[in-house]
């Protein structure tokens, strides 16, 4: 059996008696686990929250709050790299478990996360008390997700130009794009955004490493029936 699990319940620490329940991950950068507490859930998220494994998060955070009575406690201390895709997740899932009566909450979280609730006023949507979510109105909700979605933007743009140069160079889709993207992170063990940064740099004249050049040519050539030319030559 597994070690019960720590979750804070004003201030103290107190061990979760069930086992822990391993979320199976695609994403080395990407742990989550699941500890039944009574009526709630304890998630306990590890690693990065990006466009790379938002998918991946939020089908875990889906389970979980069908599979609580009032809803799900969230350990984001973990939590490296946060950006808009990972707080879009919470944010719909909010929502989901609003829906069905049942809260999400934040009980404690990493310094990447904390920035961005600050950053995007999204703190009030995540209290763990009754007396702090009761101050959330739905008109200062719907305030505080468009300023999330206004401010957000830490890691997409750059993936986005990523796929643009894909598209441009090798005149593939941009369905094509990503797959090529994501292709180049699996096999080189790579998150998403440095693969992509590491694409938008070679256009300005940073060379790209061989391991990843290898990989973006055969990953081309997987999803393009053309032949794929060198990157230079675009």
């Amino acid at each position: 059996m597994s070690e019960p699990a720590l979750s804070l319940t004003n201030g103290e620490a107190v061990a979760c008696a069930a086992d822990a329940s391993a979320g199976e991950s695609p994403h080395p950068w990407l742990r989550i686990e699941t500890y039944p507490a009574d009526d709630r859930v304890l998630v306990v998220v590890s690693g990065d929250l990006d466009i790379d494994t938002e998918e991946t998060l939020q089908n875990a955070l889906r389970d979980a709050v069908a599979g609580s009575v009032s809803g799900i406690d969230l350990d984001l201390n973990g939590v490296e790299f946060c950006d808009c895709s990972g707080l879009n997740v919470l944010l719909r899932m909010r929502r989901r478990a609003l829906a069905d009566g049942k809260t999400v909450a934040i009980r404690t979280a990493g310094a990447s996360v904390e920035r961005l609730l600050d950053l995007t006023h999204a703190r009030p949507l995540f209290a763990w008390t009754d007396e702090d979510t009761q101050c959330v109105d739905a008109d200062q909700d719907l305030r505080i997700e468009l300023l999330q979605l206004r401010q957000a933007m830490q890691t997409r743009p750059v993936i986005d130009l990523a796929r643009g140069v894909l598209m441009a160079s090798f005149a593939l889709s941009a369905e094509d794009a990503w797959k090529v993207l994501v292709t180049v992170s699996q096999r080189t063990n790579t998150k998403l955004r440095h693969v992509a940064q590491d694409l938008v740099n070679s256009v300005n004249g940073d060379p790209l490493p061989e391991p990843k050049q290898q990989q973006l040519a055969a990953a081309v050539a997987d999803h393009s029936t053309a032949p794929a030319p060198p990157l230079d030559a675009a």
